[in-house]
């Protein structure tokens, strides 16, 4: 199987060779972008760009009490965030056919800058609400443009682990983003907090000009671009595999915004231990991807299930431990850990499913699902808390047991015919 998102497996099209080593055996041939620079620089970017999804879940007590409200009620904060982010993938990944990766990340990157700034001018939950909406259809430019760099731009033998890079980064910006929150706004205020957040993301900005690559060929018209997402939806296993992203970040977003708003008593009450369970997972963010070409002798479909799997298991687990940060914090751990090997794994057989001609829709599609999740993984928390953190535990984990059948089902083979 060839590696990375432009795999072309499933589709029968030959793959082109890559061109042999520069001076040294580096990756710096013509064609080619140097691996390091760009996947330091999209997954630095990614900390303060997708975790601004994530801050929110540590300041919903400073952000209720000072806009009149309550931690339940401000859930809708994250919910239309994710919202705007998932339905600005789409918008993404047509202007990334446009325009080039390069260029979307770039300017999305400003333009995110500018819609932080405006939510930390917020006075009513529901002018938080909006603006955090609107702030999520800027932060959409980034990922999928990122992945499509990565299949574009970056050495084939590289992309599973550049991949894993970006993916993990994304990730890791959950618990970094809320440790950093935390610790912001308790020494200033939680407007402070997205004041800082554009400050970073503005300073990413001339860096990806910099060191960004152009497009290699001339920009798809944005018509055309939205016009194959509807196909992409009519392959079985595409529709499967898109099913089970959805669960994947929506039980991880579901777990944190549990413990935030019907954690064990222990935990949601006092912030040193809050801020321990939110650094647990960090260990995860760098052994993962440090393991990548380890994990890379199996499969993505084999990856994806095992992970989903994992994932159900360990948040199951969450109900049998208890109130203790040490425990709950062990068992988050390795929740982290599955999320880390199966986004990736998703991401790469859905560019082997939709081919290379259609990897930048496939990939925003993708990222869209795992948003969409994302906005409902909160909604979820806040449904089920009538039955405490163990209950919601327990229907997280079925959700991800679904995603983790889904995932099974997209890795059958297609019948032949008789």
């Amino acid at each position: 199987m060839v590696a990375g998102m432009t795999s072309t497996a499933s589709s029968g099209t030959p793959t082109q060779p890559a061109p042999a080593p520069g001076p040294g055996g580096t990756d710096a041939a013509p064609g080619w972008a140097r691996t390091g620079p760009a996947i330091a620089l999209l997954a630095a970017a990614c900390i303060p760009m997708v975790g601004q999804m994530y801050s929110v879940l540590a300041l919903l007590g400073p952000m209720a009490d000072d806009l009149g409200s309550t931690p339940h009620a401000l859930t809708w904060v994250s919910t239309a965030f994710a919202i705007a982010y998932a339905v600005g993938f789409l918008a993404a990944g047509a202007l990334c056919e446009r325009f080039g990766p390069r260029a979307t990340i770039t300017w999305g990157l400003v333009a995110t800058a500018a819609t932080t700034a405006l939510v930390a001018a917020a006075h009513t939950p529901e002018t938080a609400i909006a603006l955090r909406a609107l702030q999520g259809l800027t932060t959409a430019t980034l990922a999928p443009a990122a992945f499509a760099y990565v299949g574009e731009h970056i050495r084939p033998a590289h992309r599973p682990a550049a991949m894993t890079a970006v993916s993990g980064a994304a990730l890791a910006s959950a618990p970094v983003m809320q440790i950093a929150a935390q610790g912001i706004a308790s020494v200033a205020d939680w407007r402070a907090v997205f004041l800082a957040g554009a400050a970073a993301i503005l300073a990413a900005a001339p860096a990806a000009w910099a060191v960004l690559h152009r497009p290699r060929r001339a920009g798809r018209p944005l018509l055309g671009a939205f016009a194959a997402m509807p196909g992409l939806f009519l392959q079985p296993r595409l529709a499967a595999l898109f099913a089970a992203t959805a669960t994947l970040l929506g039980g991880f977003v579901a777990v944190y915004t549990a413990v935030t708003i019907a954690g064990p008593p222990e935990i949601a009450g006092d912030d040193g231990a809050l801020l321990v369970l939110r650094a647990s997972a960090l260990p995860a963010m760098v052994a993962v991807p440090l393991l990548a070409g380890l994990l890379g002798r199996w499969s993505a479909g084999v990856r994806a299930v095992a992970g989903l799997a994992l994932a159900a298991l360990s948040v199951l687990a969450t109900a049998v431990v208890g109130g203790g940060a040490v425990g709950l914090g062990a068992v988050l751990l390795v929740f982290t850990a599955a999320i880390l090997v199966t986004a990736p794994a998703l991401v790469q057989g859905i560019g082997e499913h939709a081919g290379p001609e259609r990897r930048g829709m496939g990939t925003a599609m993708y990222a869209f699902s795992m948003f969409v999740g994302a906005g409902i993984g909160p909604q979820l928390a806040a449904g089920a808390a009538g039955l405490g953190f163990a209950g919601i535990a327990m229907v997280v984990a079925g959700v991800l047991a679904l995603g983790a059948i889904l995932a099974a089902l997209a890795r059958r083979p297609a019948r032949r015919a008789a």
